[in-house]
């Protein structure tokens, strides 16, 4: 995808704005928003590398100009700048990562190719002494008995690496199967799992039948998983008393907690908190919106055991 094509939707919100007869309204949120987008903009591996994740940032700037031109309230002007600076920042690290996974890739290529130009050099060498052997009898056994040796680690060598790289793909495959389950998603954070409100009782932090089925699947990863620890957080709507949500929040994600423990995860892999009504993935003005933001999600650490800060 082309970087030009990258912003059709804020050209024409800022077409939009330009035909208004007021002046748009803007925030110091929305400003941080439009710079961070304009730098993704500057950044010419993200056209190749998450051209998806560009196209979702582009639609939130635009959502969030078209509320400051209609000169809504800063709160709503605030939440979808900040959206779309989450998207923004989730666009620069898929971009990061898979540049990463790139350079790792060709130089892998390149330490592959420098293996086989070193077994091509000790093949010519075997064959330079089986011709030296029709000179010398014993030297040429010798050296065929030596050829056989490395010809057999080798084969050891290869077999070995085959089977490991076998193993690898496997628990791979496996772990990525369990995930698709759980339907985890990959983020800037690391791999996060979502529990939505109807995992749980209508203003209860109790899980219900399916909360636990699949707080038992993630149990199953985890114990297939031992390098891998967790990060439970809890959030609320903007409904109701803050202190209230916020220990809706807590209680939520302790609930979670508790039945990992309760299905044998140790306790020193799990960490938990509650975040009450902040970092909001929707807009609270409608029933829809607020149930997406009644949620606990868990994410999981990296193969190290170590999980992004928030």
């Amino acid at each position: 995808m082309k970087k030009t094509q990258l912003a059709p939707i804020v050209l024409a919100v800022a077409a939009l704005m330009a035909g208004c007869s007021s002046t748009p309204k803007t925030t110091s949120m929305l400003d941080q928003a439009r710079s961070d987008y304009l730098v993704a903009q500057a950044n010419p591996n993200i056209a190749t590398y998450a051209p998806l994740e560009m196209k979702q940032a582009t639609e939130a700037m635009a959502q969030a100009n078209v509320e400051a031109n209609d000169r809504g309230s800063d709160d709503k002007i605030n939440n979808l700048a900040y959206l779309a600076k989450q998207k923004i920042a989730m666009t620069q690290e898929v971009t990061k990562r898979k540049v990463a996974e790139a350079e790792i890739a060709n130089a892998g290529k390149e330490r592959d190719q420098l293996r086989l130009d070193s077994r091509t050099n000790e093949a010519n060498v075997a064959k330079m002494n089986a011709e030296k052997a029709t000179l010398a009898a014993q030297l040429a056994q010798s050296d065929a008995a030596q050829a056989q040796r490395v010809a057999q680690q080798a084969q050891l060598d290869a077999a070995n690496a085959q089977r490991q790289t076998q193993e690898a793909q496997a628990r791979a495959a496996q772990l990525e199967a369990q995930l698709a389950d759980l339907a985890a998603k990959k983020t800037a954070r690391g791999i996060v799992i979502t529990l939505g409100d109807v995992l749980f009782g209508t203003d209860l932090s109790r899980l219900t039948a399916d909360g636990m089925r699949s707080a038992q699947k993630l149990a199953n990863v985890l114990q297939q998983n031992p390098q891998r620890n967790v990060l439970i957080e809890g959030f609320a709507d903007s409904t109701g008393a803050a202190d209230y949500n916020q220990g809706l929040s807590e209680r939520r994600a302790s609930a979670v907690r508790t039945a990992l423990l309760d299905l044998g995860v140790a306790r020193e892999r799990i960490d938990m908190r509650g975040y009450g009504e902040s970092f909001p993935v929707a807009a609270n003005d409608s029933a829809a919106s607020r149930q997406l933001n009644r949620r606990v999600e868990i994410v999981l650490s990296d193969n190290s055991g170590k999980i992004v800060a928030r």
